[in-house]
């Protein structure tokens, strides 16, 4: 197996591509190893010293480190996690679940129209930088989102969230008046 790594606009983050589907839909960020026991390709890259967070999609594995530590000493310990992973025949995860935000009958045509950019349009470029986006609410104008892996905790996500996808927002949707990151 031949695993890909990709540098991040997260400097404590990598991004993994192993070549293959890891899951079928949907996507799990894993904070600790205690948000992780339904992951067991999460729960033994967390017990490499130094990783702090574990996000999984459909087609890469971020892995967050603790800032303290250097990528060179690190790296070799996560590629071998998850070719032993893969090697074991165990799960991704034991269960799976989809995240795509489906419209719902209850959503106004606004947050419809805000779900559609967000998929259509921001989730294909911040997976690109190893993270997800999900739409959390809509109210008084203001959008709430969650950044998620590679994204999360990432110094330029507050830019990207306020100059790109602020301002995308507000050019095709006149009611949104701000974008602002979930409080975890």
């Amino acid at each position: 197996m031949f695993i890909q790594t990709e540098d991040t606009p997260n400097p404590d983050t990598l991004k993994f591509l192993p070549g293959n589907i890891i899951l079928k839909r949907g996507s799990f960020d894993f904070s600790n190893i205690e948000s992780a026991t339904c992951s067991p390709l999460a729960k033994r890259l967390f017990d490499i010293d130094g990783v702090s967070r574990v996000f999984i999609s459909s087609d890469f594995i971020s892995v967050t480190k603790e800032s303290s530590l250097e990528w060179n000493t690190l790296k070799p310990s996560i590629l071998t996690g998850i070719m032993e992973h893969y090697s074991s025949g165990l799960p991704v995860v034991n269960i799976e679940k989809e995240i795509i935000e489906n419209d719902s009958e209850e959503d106004s045509e606004t947050v419809k129209q805000i779900k559609d950019l967000l998929e259509t349009r921001v989730r294909p470029a911040v997976a690109m930088d190893g993270g997800d986006i999900s739409f959390c609410s809509f109210e008084a104008g203001v959008v709430t989102l969650q950044m998620k892996g590679a994204c999360a905790g990432c110094p330029s996500s507050t830019a990207t969230l306020k100059m790109g996808i602020e301002n995308m927002l507000r050019h095709y949707i006149p009611e949104v008046t701000e974008v602002k990151a979930a409080e975890l």
